[in-house]
């Protein structure tokens, strides 16, 4: 079996030798070379759209495509044929992530992009010093009693919140269905709204599909307290941007932290460069799959042996 492996990402993949398979590194920019179209596996990691809609049209004995993203939008629309199995890196990036967001989030909540402007301009903050120790407004500064909204309840949120419950915040769940999820409870999109009015800090880890399309919108913002603080390691697709911009610029929103947004990179042009209260991060709260070569040895061996494959999303 030939399986091609991307050139942006190095893997253990020894294990193959033994058994007769056979591992070639492509280029993620670049069309497929016509002697390797014949592979049967297609391992995807940061490949561009052109790549992956010509590996689509050009490889008739594809069977599985591997991708070590956690979303597989980017594979997903790409125009693969039914037959061929497409399988996710859901859990390779769970720790990554859920480090990065409890990051934005406790930079959002202190509010460490207001002191980095203090520290840029040699100004030693006391009104800040003020606000986050006066008894009217100190709870705005710590996740201790924090009700914290986890919008996207898989297994990042599976990492996440225990953090954040470390730290005293009451953390609850979103996902499709209700019930308790890792020791925390889940409430389903009903109920959603009614959790949203007492929601200190939403953090949203959706991904993107059609029904997520803007899923922050100007109804969900004006939900929140104008003291809320909104989180988005997901994807940049699940919000609506210029009802985000609006709410920070109304003061609306006490802030928010995007590690994601609809265009990447985020065009010099784009007014959230300006937007008042926004920490952005370049999409750096993955990108570094954690035991990959694992989950592809693996999956090639259940499609071998005829065995469900791990995180299938298609095919």
């Amino acid at each position: 079996m030939k399986i091609l492996v991307p050139d942006t990402i190095e893997l253990d993949l020894a294990d193959l030798a033994a058994s007769g398979d056979d591992a070639v590194v492509y280029a993620v920019d670049k069309p497929i070379p016509s002697e390797h179209r014949d592979a049967e596996v297609l391992v995807v990691w940061r490949n561009t759209a052109e790549n992956l809609t010509d590996a689509s049209g050009s490889m008739p004995h594809l069977k599985l495509v591997q991708t070590l993203a956690a979303g597989p939008d980017s594979v997903l629309s790409a125009g693969f044929a039914d037959s061929v199995a497409i399988t996710s890196g859901r859990s390779l990036h769970d720790g990554p992530v859920a480090e990065h967001a409890l990051a934005l989030v406790l930079a959002a909540v202190r509010r460490l992009d207001v002191l980095l402007e203090s520290q840029k301009a040699a100004t030693w903050n006391k009104p800040y010093n003020e606000a986050q120790s006066n008894p009217a407004t100190e709870q705005l500064y710590t996740l201790d009693g924090a009700n914290v909204t986890i919008w996207g309840f898989g297994s990042i949120a599976g990492r996440l919140a225990p953090l954040l419950a470390a730290l005293g915040a009451k953390v609850t769940g979103v996902a499709s269905s209700k019930g308790e999820r890792y020791g925390f409870p889940v409430v389903t999109d009903d109920e959603f709204p009614e959790v949203l009015r007492t929601t200190d800090v939403l953090i949203s880890i959706l991904p993107a599909t059609p029904e997520t399309t803007d899923a922050l919108n100007e109804g969900i913002l004006r939900a929140l307290p104008s003291s809320a603080v909104f989180v988005n390691v997901g994807r940049g697709a699940t919000v609506d941007e210029d009802a985000l911009l609006a709410a920070l610029a109304e003061g609306r929103l006490r802030t928010a932290a995007l590690d994601v947004t609809k265009v990447e990179p985020l065009p010099v042009e784009s007014k959230l460069w300006q937007a008042p209260n926004l920490i952005i991060t370049p999409h750096v709260a993955g990108n570094r799959p954690k035991g990959s070569a694992r989950l592809v040895l693996a999956n090639i061996k259940a499609l071998k042996e005829g065995k469900p494959l791990t995180n299938q999303v298609a095919g």
